[in-house]
């Protein structure tokens, strides 16, 4: 197939990753093709091959942007001013919406068809340790103001509590809790339970 449409490099990209994000959106990872992803976007059937060696490279590629969205999210947040406990509310909540609104590229992210069944690239691992860190940061911020408990290294508290998240937004993504008024509940007494100084 070809196609009257000139792309720019970076603009074939972006056009081949959104497509893919809602190819798998709509119909799930197991449905997508490098050939599908080709006739969706309008270009031969090699185009994609140019920008992704495969379907694990692309997977990959998608995964590696959720970690860099994840990573903003919080960036973003940190430049508001408010109390550090009204921002560490709101990054839960964003954290859960994300994974609610993208939960797809949230499973790629944290799932095991890259990270067990595939594999990952040096750019998508490289990405997942880069938000890490960027967490790790803020938790270290969040122990130095009694927000999150001191009583362990930065690392440990935060790897518990990002995985009290993650936790919580699997619960939800595999259809445990379905009622959006429980998750608000529970969210709002995970809070509770993580920070020392909300209550």
């Amino acid at each position: 197939m070809t196609n009257s449409k000139k792309y720019h490099h970076g603009d074939l990209t972006k056009s081949l990753l959104d497509s893919a994000s809602n190819l798998i959106k709509e119909h799930g990872v197991e449905s997508l093709s490098m050939r599908k992803l080709a006739d969706v976007v309008g270009v031969s059937r090699t185009a994609p091959y140019h920008h992704f060696k495969d379907k694990n490279a692309l997977l990959c590629a998608l995964a590696e942007k959720g970690f860099y969205e994840q990573e903003e999210l919080l960036c973003q947040l940190l430049k508001k001013t408010l109390p550090t406990a009204d921002l560490f509310k709101q990054y839960v909540h964003l954290y859960l919406e994300y994974a609610q609104q993208h939960s797809e590229t949230y499973d790629l992210m944290y799932g095991r068809v890259i990270w067990k069944a595939g594999t990952p690239t040096e750019s998508l691992v490289a990405a997942s340790r880069q938000t890490f860190k960027t967490w790790i940061d803020w938790v270290e911020k969040l122990q130095q103001e009694n927000i999150l408990p001191a009583d362990n290294s930065a690392l440990r508290i935060g790897q518990t509590t990002w995985a009290s998240l993650h936790g919580l937004a699997r619960f939800y993504l595999d259809g445990i809790y379905l009622d959006k008024q429980d998750l608000s509940g529970m969210v709002d007494q995970m809070i509770k339970n993580l920070c020392r100084s909300i209550q």
